[in-house]
């Protein structure tokens, strides 16, 4: 609606679910009288820093396809879901671990980060963060209790990084980055419940009997790619991990 003022909205301090996308606000602070509130999304505005009043009872919150730099002032104490995709933060500046110790679940698709450094949330299940620039992976060791984990679409050329301490993560997407050998692979067989992994579109998927090469480094996998893991593939995995071990002795 072009919306710049919503100043209007300070007097409806009752509201629960509140949906401002596609506006031009560039300022929240009219919002800071709605207490009750549990929901919101301000995606395709004008802002610049997502900076709100605690709100006690705000659980989800969508700030997609903004010109948000940073997670200044965002601390909310019962946030579980924030969105943040397609901005343009490229540091975790500002993200309070002291204060968002319920979120659940963080997107930053499509933004500039270049490191997962600062971004171990103590209950976070879920990280999306396909499409940014991120070459390291750092302070993994803090995901204890990470489930998902997206990096599709970023710079990564090596795997170090990954920790035993990860001893949720389920799912990991490594589409279209710069991995090229399946050595890198091997390190995540650091990660003891990784059930589905997502390699195409790496250098390292061209090479021959990439699946079985993969397999072999990570037998206990459920899914690789797109294509759930055959009892045959298992087995000639196996071989190829024997015949490896042969050649180290």
């Amino acid at each position: 609606r072009g919306l710049t003022d919503i100043s209007l909205l300070e007097h409806f301090i009752h509201l629960r679910y509140v949906d401002l996308s596609k506006n031009k606000l560039k300022d929240l602070a009219p919002l800071s009288s709605l207490t009750q509130l549990l929901w919101l999304k301000v995606d395709r505005n004008l802002l610049t820093s997502a900076s709100m009043q605690d709100l006690p009872y705000l659980q989800v919150i969508s700030f997609d396809r903004n010109h948000i730099v940073d997670f200044e002032g965002i601390t909310h104490p019962l946030l579980a879901n924030l969105s943040l995709k397609e901005n343009k933060i490229e540091t975790v500046l500002g993200l309070s671990h002291d204060h968002l110790f319920s979120l659940q679940v963080l997107e930053l698709r499509g933004n500039k980060l270049n490191t997962t450094a600062g971004l171990g949330l103590s209950k976070l299940k879920k990280l999306y963060l396909a499409k940014n620039t991120i070459c390291s992976l750092e302070g993994l060791e803090e995901f204890e209790q990470l489930e998902i984990l997206h990096l599709r679409d970023n710079k990564l050329e090596a795997l170090d990084g990954f920790s035993a301490s990860m001893k949720c993560l389920q799912y990991l997407n490594l589409r279209s980055n710069g991995i090229k050998s399946f050595q890198e692979v091997g390190k995540l067989q650091v990660l003891p419940m990784l059930q589905a992994l997502v390699l195409m579109d790496n250098p390292c998927a061209q090479e021959p009997d990439y699946r079985l090469q993969v397999l072999s480094q990570l037998p206990w996998l459920q899914r690789l790619d797109k294509e759930t893991v055959e009892e045959e593939e298992r087995e000639e995995a196996e071989k190829i991990r024997q015949t490896r071990k042969e050649k180290e002795k």
